[in-house]
Parts: C-alpha cells; sequence; structure tokens
C-alpha cells in the first residue's frame, strides 16, 4: 500500500493539474514552431491547383484506399434514375455533382444555374431555436433552382449588383458592392412574406481537424454578453443533428448550423443533388407536382455516404508560404494590433482521434474561433438558423485564402461572394467587427497592403 505521504503528494499534483486546466485560453507560444505547419501533423506543402485535395499524412493502406473512394464520390457526376451508375438525381436540384460546387475541394462562383455555380438560396419561414428554420410548404428550406427532364424548378433565382465607392482615410477610394436577388417562374405560389440568405458553398479542406476540436476549447472563447467591455460577444450555435438525434455545437456552414461532416455531407446529397440517403430517407418533392413517384429510397449506398464523408474528414490543410518575408511578419503583427485575432483565432488545439493519428493533438493555425459574432447590418440575411440571429455570422477560418484563386480561377469572399478581394470582404465588416475595421481603413495604404499580403499567406 502507498504511504501516507505518496497519496497526499499525489493529491496535490492533481489539484494543480486541475488548476491549470482552468485557465482562460491564451495563445500558444510561436518560439520554435514551424508556422508553415497550418494543419499540424495534416499540413500539404502542395501550393499547385491541388492544393486543397491532398490527403492528410499516415493514413493506413486501408484508409487511403477509402479516401480514394471518397474522392471518387466526391467527382462523380449524378444522373436521372433509373439508371445502373450514379442514378437518383433531383427530380429538383441545385448542381449534379459535390465537385460542380466545391471545385478542387475549394468553392465556384457567386451565380445561380450555371455548372460551376456555388451559391444557393436558403429559405425560411420562421426559426425554433431546438429545430432550426422552419420550411417553406411547398420549398422546404432550400431553393432548388433545376430539375430532371419533365419536371419544373421550384424556382430561378438570380442576382445583380448595386455599386457604391468609398474612400479610406488617406484619400484612396474603394468599391463595394451590394447584390440584388431575383425571384421569378416559382412552380407554385410563393408566401408573401418569406426569409432568404444566398450561401456560398465553402472549402471542404481541414474539416476533419476543425471537428477535432474539443467543444470546451471553442466554448472558453465565447464571450456571449460580453464581460470583458472589449465589444466581442462571441456566441456558440447549437444545432440538431440528424446522426446523433440531439443538440450539439455547430462548427460548419456560414452560421455554424452544422455540426458533424457526416451530416453535412448527407445533407449536401440531398438538398443540392437530390440523392436521398439513410440519414434524409424522403425525397424534397414528396408532396409536390415534381414528385418521380419511384420506390428506390434511400438512393445513397451508406457505403458512398461514409467514404465521401472520410474522403472530407482526411483532406489536409494547406501549409503557409513566405512565413519570413518582411511584410508579411509585419501584416501578421499588424493584424493582431488592429483587433482582427480577437475572432479569428490564430492557433487551436485538436482533441483525441484514436483513427487518424494525423487528426490527433494538432496545433492547427485556422484563424477562426468558430463561434457566432454579429457583423452589422450590412452583412445580415435577417434569417434566424437555430441559435443564429440574423446578423450573425460564424467566423470564417482563413487558411488557404491565398491560394484561392490559384485552385478555382478565383477569389469570391464573404457568406454570399460579394467580395472579390481581401479589401472588400474586410471593408464589409461591421457590427463586433467594425472597429477592426475603421483601424484598417486608417491605416496606410502601405500597412493596408501588409495585412492583406499576411492574410494571402494563409
Amino acid at each position: 500500500m502507498p504511504s501516507r505521504k505518496i497519496i497526499i503528494f499525489l493529491t496535490l499534483i492533481a489539484f494543480i493539474g486541475i488548476l491549470a486546466m482552468c485557465r482562460k485560453p491564451e495563445y500558444f507560444s510561436e518560439e520554435g514552431y514551424d508556422e508553415r505547419l497550418t494543419g499540424g501533423a495534416a499540413t500539404s506543402f502542395v501550393s499547385t491547383t491541388d492544393a486543397f485535395s491532398q490527403s492528410v499524412e499516415g493514413l493506413s493502406s486501408r484508409d487511403q484506399t477509402f479516401h480514394g473512394i471518397g474522392d471518387a464520390a466526391f467527382e462523380a457526376v449524378f444522373v436521372t434514375a433509373p439508371a445502373s451508375v450514379n442514378g437518383g438525381l433531383g427530380p429538383i436540384f441545385n448542381n449534379v455533382s459535390c465537385a460542380s460546387c466545391h471545385q478542387h475541394d475549394g468553392k465556384g462562383m457567386p451565380t445561380f444555374g450555371q455548372p460551376n455555380s456555388a451559391l444557393l438560396m436558403r429559405v425560411s419561414i420562421g426559426n425554433h431555436e431546438q429545430t432550426g428554420p422552419i420550411a417553406i410548404p411547398g420549398f422546404g428550406t432550400q431553393i432548388q433552382d433545376k430539375a430532371i427532364y419533365g419536371k419544373r424548378p421550384e424556382c430561378n433565382v438570380s442576382v445583380s449588383y448595386q455599386q457604391q465607392t468609398y474612400t479610406f482615410f488617406d484619400g484612396e477610394s474603394y468599391t463595394l458592392q451590394t447584390p440584388i436577388y431575383t425571384f421569378s417562374n416559382p412552380y407554385t405560389t410563393l408566401p408573401t412574406t418569406y426569409l432568404f440568405s444566398p450561401r456560398m458553398a465553402l472549402p471542404v479542406f481541414g474539416m476533419g481537424l476543425l471537428e477535432e476540436i474539443p467543444e470546451s476549447n471553442i466554448l472558453a472563447l465565447a464571450d456571449e454578453n460580453d464581460k470583458d467591455g472589449d465589444g466581442i460577444s462571441g456566441k456558440p450555435n447549437y444545432v440538431f443533428d440528424m446522426v446523433y438525434q440531439k443538440q450539439l455545437l455547430g462548427r460548419f456552414g456560414h452560421k455554424a448550423n452544422v455540426a458533424t461532416i457526416i451530416s453535412q455531407t448527407a445533407a449536401a446529397y440531398l438538398q443540392d443533388i437530390g440523392m436521398t440517403s439513410s440519414i434524409f430517407p424522403q425525397e424534397l418533392v414528396v408532396g409536390q407536382e415534381q414528385y418521380d413517384h419511384l420506390v428506390d429510397d434511400p438512393e445513397l449506398a451508406d457505403s458512398v455516404l461514409n467514404a465521401t464523408a472520410f474522403y472530407v474528414k482526411t483532406l489536409a490543410a494547406p501549409a503557409r508560404r513566405d512565413v519570413t518575408d518582411v511584410d508579411v511578419k509585419a501584416g501578421k503583427s499588424l493584424f493582431i494590433s488592429i483587433g482582427c485575432a480577437k475572432c479569428h483565432i490564430p492557433v487551436m488545439q485538436t482533441g483525441v482521434n484514436v483513427h487518424v493519428k494525423a487528426l490527433s493533438n494538432q496545433r492547427i493555425q485556422p484563424y477562426t474561433d468558430l463561434l457566432l459574432h454579429d457583423m452589422g447590418d450590412g452583412l445580415a440575411d435577417n434569417r434566424p438558423d437555430f441559435r443564429a440571429d440574423g446578423k450573425e455570422w460564424r467566423t470564417a477560418p482563413l487558411w488557404g485564402k491565398g491560394l484561392l484563386k490559384r485552385v478555382t480561377g478565383a477569389d469570391f469572399y464573404l457568406h454570399d461572394g460579394r467580395a472579390r478581394n481581401l479589401v472588400e470582404a474586410i471593408m464589409w465588416h461591421g457590427g463586433e467587427a467594425k472597429r477592426a475595421k475603421d483601424n484598417f481603413s486608417s491605416l496606410p495604404k502601405s500597412y493596408r497592403q501588409r495585412i492583406t499580403k499576411f492574410i494571402e499567406s494563409l
């Protein structure tokens, strides 16, 4: 039996450990750490058009095969049922494959109705904090603007822009464009009042790392009532997860309205492509005139769904570049000093994953807190989503932003793609981010350029 002194000593050590865990989150020390390792061990040093499409290191041969099956499923183009391969498209849909919206695992264009369109329209007539947006009868919670032969799309949506020129403190001008959305040719009458929110498809790399961040770490960053008085009051979104059948912390989507990768994958197959699964076994058009009356649900095999989700989960984060560049280093200091890093948290830590070593206990640099923040009237969609109100958006991760144009051919930002460059994206910030935006606006042009150059290094 251990002596009484040893027991007291071990108890004291345990108590000190508990006290250490109760401290507020702090920045990780970067001394001796390679800043290029955006995703820790799950970092890829490929910086070509395939930068977002690399698997994490260290997958077993079985997992690498499963990742490859998911890759093929992600690229697969679906067709009208019945078909021997990839049947089940629609009857109404937004696009024909995952890769159509997430080109090269990034994103497409902020347009509607085209093969490379990555913009879709969420709709609702209300919201419950526990169960989410309330569907429009006959339309659901997302407008499907395409249909298979012989069927009608739910509605056509188009976007135009109204431009306005502004001036920085030093006199340089810039232009912001406000999107204007038009709904036309609905297959049946839309209600006189409804809520809508355009959403750009997001890049899918690094999602496995974000899923592994312990919930406690994210909640430790929340300050919903702004008790510290710094003007930043990030709050978590809690959403009902169809896989686990309970409320979970939202991590994914522009309003953190999805909790897990598997739920995100299944919902995208249904809402975007019209493919039913064991998670969402009912067609979107049940009870509508577009219903195909085929007895083929669920259309997507669990093996395909799980492989696609695993593919997304095991995509590496692209490495940072130019980390020793003088202007990049200065830009990082400015980024922090003007307040951007209060929401775009530079460093997070993942928890334990016993299945994929590269995702486990990693020091990562996503530049997000995964929390909701009031972004002001300019970016408001006025459509609540679970706990997110009409002005709140999840802090967008910044990793990979500097590679977007190289990977996808274009670099559009914000939830609806209205910003055509990083400067426009920054200048749209309002609400809790207004102080940081104003600080950026008041800087000399050379300093602003250093900040954007730093973001482009991520």
